[in-house]
């Protein structure tokens, strides 16, 4: 796989601040024994996917941090190390499984991934992840920077890393102004990451970039009195650092509504479809849905085999993706109790107990809802 196209090295850095009145960038040595030293007393060194930094470990640890904090990713890669403690096992593992391990994080098409690319690497790599960054960026869910961070910090080798933290501490820096999303500061960045990542210590140097932007450079409020670039860093002398780097245009996010079928059998077991494997919640448990109530629940009498009891409706509650808002009313049915026998689980769907919520792949809102359901003394309506 191509790497996206960059300017050309430290020439084309040289001569983009060549007629530039701006104070000049920090000195590639200086700023690598900045960055450096600072990691030796204040880096992060404790982090559970930093012990025994196998690729594995890494790539698991890499993939479950983006668009996630890391105090949240902690107690899910634990968990997850404990369940699927190698590649082999991931890859062997249902998808239900990993999904059910995933449940709570969000952004699921990352376990899908993960597990796509267990089944990659034990078939055509014998089992080890590649260890080049054209081959990792060849399996499914690896990105340039993601593959980066698995050859440094697993393997020692020198690679240039541009996650959110780096781009942060680098637009800021370095005075990059423009939305990183936007080609030529994407292009720009990556040029400057290559330029600064060193030929020795690469593993240290990687692991204090992540962690300055994780713990001084952050987006508000950034720590300029702590760290060790704040003499060179560009925006810092501009007085205004938290305008870098430059935010993505605003749109307003569209919204959708749709009615959740709390369907409970006499048992109080609560009704669950299976969601098609890929799309929002891919592969996960959810509640059945629909725009029309009415059409709703009688399209489940009919699967069935029965009229539906309606026990009214619940508050709606909204969920934001980060493309769209999603209002989820809930539409409380119960199975009769005289036709109960009939009642069998349709393709795709389960019966659930709703104090067993930790047992399937649910996303978290419905997560959530069944939760709430549980506490209640009928396990009918909140």
């Amino acid at each position: 796989m191509a790497k996206p196209a960059i300017p050309a090295g430290d020439n084309y850095l040289a001569n983009r601040y060549h007629a530039d009145p701006m104070p000049k960038p920090m000195d590639k040595q200086q700023f690598q024994k900045a960055v450096l030293d600072w990691f030796q007393d204040h880096g992060r060194k404790d982090l559970p996917w930093q012990q025994q930094p196998t690729p594995y470990r890494v790539w698991i640890s890499e993939i479950m941090l983006q668009q996630t904090q890391v105090n949240t990713v902690i107690p899910y890669y634990q968990r997850f190390m404990q369940r699927f403690p190698d590649i082999a096992t991931l890859a062997g593992a249902p998808l239900d499984d990993v999904l059910h391990h995933w449940s709570g994080l969000g952004y699921y098409a990352r376990a899908r991934n993960l597990h796509r690319t267990a089944h990659v690497v034990m078939t055509d790599h014998q089992g080890k992840l590649p260890g080049t960054v054209d081959g990792l960026c060849a399996l499914p869910g690896i990105g340039r920077s993601t593959a980066g961070a698995i050859l440094s910090l697993a393997m020692g080798q020198s690679q240039p890393i541009l996650d959110g933290n780096v781009k942060r501490v680098l637009s800021r820096c370095l005075a990059i102004a423009g939305w990183p999303g936007q080609t030529p500061v994407h292009n720009e960045l990556w040029s400057w990451a290559e330029h600064y990542t060193p030929t020795q210590q690469a593993q240290a140097y990687t692991q204090a970039m992540m962690d300055l932007g994780a713990t001084l450079c952050t987006r508000s409020r950034p720590q300029c009195h702590a760290c060790p670039l704040v003499d060179g860093c560009l925006a810092h002398r501009q007085g205004n650092p938290s305008a870098y780097p430059g935010k993505a245009p605003r749109k307003k996010l569209p919204e959708r509504a749709v009615f959740m079928l709390v369907l409970t059998n006499p048992d109080n077991e609560i009704l669950l479809e299976k969601r098609p494997a890929t799309g929002i919640w891919g592969g996960l448990w959810s509640l059945p849905e629909g725009e029309e109530a009415q059409v709703l629940a009688e399209n489940w009498g009919r699967k069935l085999g029965q009229a539906l009891t309606v026990n009214g409706t619940g508050t709606p509650i909204r969920h934001t993706f980060s493309h769209f808002h999603l209002d989820i009313s809930p539409l409380y049915l119960r199975v009769r109790p005289e036709a109960a026998a009939a009642v069998m689980e349709p393709g795709g769907a389960v019966w659930y107990k709703t104090d067993l919520c930790d047992q399937l792949g649910l996303p978290a809102p419905i997560k959530r809802l069944l939760g709430q359901l549980a506490n209640e003394s009928e396990g009918v309506r909140p």
